[in-house]
């Protein structure tokens, strides 16, 4: 995580546990030649609305207009992480665990740096994700200093 992102996580959670909503993500990202914070938001209880957002924005545009934090211009988005949210937190890993998730690796494990299975277990080294290949189900360790991304995902052969 970079400086800036810690800092604006830092400004940005006690807002979120004021609201009673949840800190999901942080990214500050160029995309093209411009800059954009996003601030990735969730509520716990039920489903997250526009306005739980755009209270979060306010109040972080707040934030950063007194602070100034930022060098150069950019794009605040406050968002819902969506279906496929990230996973970032232990919490997110506990309630991950049996669904489907999608992992994209640094470098090819078993010849592939893309797998999409379910969550079987996790520790501060591993992750356990049984994948099916064709009819028959496998289980993989993937070194968690080898993911470069670790997400929720839709399964889309589940009926």
């Amino acid at each position: 995580m970079s400086k800036i992102t810690e800092q604006i996580e830092a400004m940005a959670q006690p807002i979120v546990d004021e609201l009673k909503l949840e800190l999901v993500d942080v990214e500050f990202v160029k995309e093209g030649k411009n800059w954009f914070l996003r601030v990735y938001v969730d509520n716990p209880q039920e489903p997250i609305d526009i306005d739980q957002c755009a209270i979060v924005s306010e109040r972080l545009s707040e934030e950063l207009d007194a602070t100034d934090p930022i060098e150069q211009n950019y794009f605040l988005e406050v968002s819902s992480p969506g279906a496929e949210r990230p996973l970032k937190k232990e919490k997110d890993f506990e309630k991950a665990l049996e669904n489907f998730i999608y992992i994209k690796t640094y470098e090819p494990i078993e010849d592939t740096k893309e797998f999409e299975g379910y969550l079987k277990s996790y520790d501060e080294e591993q992750v356990e994700i049984e994948i099916k290949i064709k009819t028959r189900r496998k289980t993989i360790s993937i070194p968690r200093k080898k993911i470069a991304v670790i997400r929720l995902a839709i399964d889309f052969s589940a009926s």
